[in-house]
């Protein structure tokens, strides 16, 4: 063991060095994605298609206020604006998510979460307009069997579903629109007066972010980015992390959570600063600190809160619902009582209408004459969406403005129906809705597998207690083939498009599929937490060789100490799937790599190594060891975008820890 330790020592310097020139592959992609969004935006201003360059003030500014002075209220033309605008959000919502901080300045992502907060007023403050013009003409819409209105009007982004009570009977207190199957059901108060009920259905959650912006987040030290530079030659450091480290200015990491929607709050987009908290003058910590700043802010999210966990305050009223364990899912319904405005009188052929100032106007319920707990509750009835997964019954929270934050109290007797996917309940006032469900129902993971199926192409598998997705990689993009739930696909609208893997990410967290831990995520699922080091250079060792090596769970990973990750691998140049006899076990700590003797069905864990085996200062080389010249030269020929994206992959599923 002496001679193979010494071995080792020996080779190291030249062996970080050879892992260094393959990671150059990292600072090519950053490089290739800087200049495509570059490009990107000079395709834009050439295209002239008339859509504002959301990312230019006087732009977005000018298209703001040419759409705030429109008189146009037509209900479709709001809609059909509203897409456009909700096209302009997106982008700037993945902009900010997606772009390094060394490419984007304070004042930018400033500007751009004011531009979100404004365009997502206004469409609201549009729909708002829109309702208020469809009711004035309400008689147009009279159904033949009761005399009210009932209208549905929908789009892929948002659903209308209007009824008015034109003929004041208490037997009509009670209504399905029949192209969605939402319905409810009015006291008797209600259903004698002059109002109009609106469920707004909205396929997206403008709300949630205005309850993070809220959140505060605790004050972190940073290590100054020239303690970093001085390390020894035993930390391997990724380039690109080392150049975004010499721009960055230390900076208080931003609370991070995705809303239903996959998208991240106005306050999270700033992609953290290296930071770790409470620095100690002991050399230990200090080297322990290093290795953590030296990683990327992907993961800096779990491993900094993991650090100061202790100091966290815990919400007290169990009424508040925890964003951080439970996740809008489905979009948001806004449920509203209105005043129903003046109709339109026909006299002769002018059509004639009083005009209100007022606008579009709440009808108190319940008023402020009722005597408390005497006013009785409406019933409502919800139509689950089908392109979203309820793995459990959701948790139904209503939306508190004065409090910015969902609740669970005013909310009564529901009732969920799986077979139908609907949901009853009752509620003592109306509210803005959502149906939530716990973020980590899909962690920790059952099993997971990377493997190569072609010349940059590779296949990632998770398997979770409820579902197993597949994600095919390809060049720079990534494409989810399928979800499958008790073997049966479902999801089929969000599979087999080629997308990035942030858009991904969005895609299965909006469809209620999260296999994405957080910053928050290590409180709420029962794992084995990975020393930083093992973990994120295992991450970007295994990218660096997925075109040619397969990687797969190992139960052994969690019987490892916690320095440690154990991980089955197998050279695989084929394109099917990998016999269990090929798999052989590799151990790595982020600075030394060993082939294990155990295999998966030994009785018991040991560190003892494979008969003729060595150690290497980096998990490539150890593979490098037995692995045929084909192999190796697939690796060192592999696009830096695929090795990008798998590396990307990786970080975003954490599967060293949460499997």
């Amino acid at each position: 063991m002496e001679k193979l330790e010494a071995k080792d020592q020996e080779r190291r310097e030249s062996e970080l060095a050879e892992l260094h020139s393959l990671e150059q592959k990292f600072l090519s992609a950053q490089q290739w994605k800087a200049d495509y969004r570059a490009h990107a935006k000079w395709e834009h201003y050439l295209s002239c298609d008339g859509s504002p360059d959301p990312t230019i003030l006087q732009e977005i500014n000018t298209f703001i206020s040419l759409w705030r002075e429109d008189q146009s209220e037509d209900i479709r033309l709001v809609m059909e604006k509203g897409e456009q605008v909700l096209n302009l959000i997106e982008k700037l919502q993945f902009l900010l998510l997606d772009t390094p901080p060394n490419e984007i300045t304070e004042k930018e992502t400033v500007q751009y979460q004011e531009s979100i907060l404004e365009l997502q007023n206004l469409l609201h403050q549009k729909y708002n307009g829109a309702t208020e013009h469809l009711l004035k003409t309400a008689n147009m819409y009279e159904d033949s069997e009761t005399g009210n209105m009932q209208a549905v009007i929908k789009n892929k982004n948002v659903t209308f579903c209007i009824w008015a009570n034109l003929k004041k009977k208490v037997r009509f207190k009670n209504h399905t629109f029949c192209d969605t199957q939402h319905g409810f059901e009015l006291p008797k108060s209600l259903a004698v007066s002059s109002v109009a009920v609106r469920i707004l259905h909205t396929h997206y959650d403008h709300v949630s972010p205005l309850w993070l912006q809220r959140q505060s987040v605790p004050k972190l030290e940073v290590l100054d980015s020239k303690e970093l530079t001085q390390r020894s030659e035993d930390s391997v450091e990724e380039p690109e992390e080392k150049e975004k480290k010499a721009r960055e200015e230390p900076n208080v990491p931003a609370e991070e959570e995705t809303c239903s929607d996959g998208r991240k709050s106005a306050s999270s987009f700033k992609e953290k600063s290296s930071s770790v908290a409470d620095i100690n003058e002991t050399e230990e910590e200090t080297e322990k600190k290093s290795e953590i700043s030296a990683i990327p802010s992907e993961v800096q999210d779990s491993l900094v809160q993991e650090e100061t966990n202790g100091k966290e305050e815990a919400v007290t009223d169990e009424n508040i619902v925890d964003l951080q364990q439970f996740v809008p899912v489905g979009g948001v319904y806004h449920i509203d009582v209105l005043h129903l405005p003046p109709q339109v009188k026909q006299i002769k052929d002018w059509s004639m209408v009083e005009l209100l100032d007022v606008g579009l106007e709440a009808y108190p319920y319940p008023s402020e004459e009722a005597e408390d707990g005497t006013h009785p509750p409406i019933q409502i009835t919800l139509r689950l969406s089908d392109s979203v997964m309820y793995f459990k019954d959701p948790v139904i929270a209503r939306w508190d403005p004065a409090g910015q934050q969902w609740r669970t109290d005013g909310i009564s007797k529901l009732t969920y129906e799986t077979q139908e996917k609907s949901i009853t309940f009752e509620m003592s006032a109306f509210y803005t809705i959502a149906l939530l469900q716990d973020a980590h129902l899909n962690m920790p993971y059952q099993a997971w597998e990377l493997r190569p199926t072609g010349t940059d192409e590779a296949l990632l598998i998770v398997t979770t207690v409820f579902a197993t997705i597949q994600i095919q990689i390809k060049g720079n993009q990534c494409m989810l083939s399928s979800v499958a739930v008790e073997e049966r696909d479902v999801l089929s609208h969000v599979t087999g498009k080629w997308i990035s893997p942030a858009y991904l990410r969005a895609v299965l967290k909006k469809a209620g599929v999260n296999i994405f831990p957080g910053e928050h995520s290590h409180k709420y699922v029962s794992v084995k937490k990975k020393a930083p080091l093992a973990e994120v250079r295992a991450y970007q060792q295994m990218a660096l060789v997925a075109s040619a090596f397969a990687f797969a769970w190992s139960k052994w990973n969690q019987a490892a100490s916690q320095e440690q990750v154990v991980v089955k691998v197998s050279e695989h140049l084929k394109a099917d799937s990998v016999r269990d006899e090929e798999w052989s076990l590799y151990l790595f700590n982020g600075q030394k790599a060993q082939k294990l003797k155990i295999t998966e069905t030994s009785e018991a864990f040991s560190e003892e190594l494979e008969d003729d085996s060595e150690f290497h200062s980096t998990l490539y080389h150890m593979l490098k060891d037995s692995a045929s010249k084909e192999a190796i030269d697939k690796v060192e020929r592999a696009s830096c975008l695929f090795v990008d994206v798998v590396h990307q992959l990786l970080l975003a599923t954490r599967v060293l820890t949460y499997s």
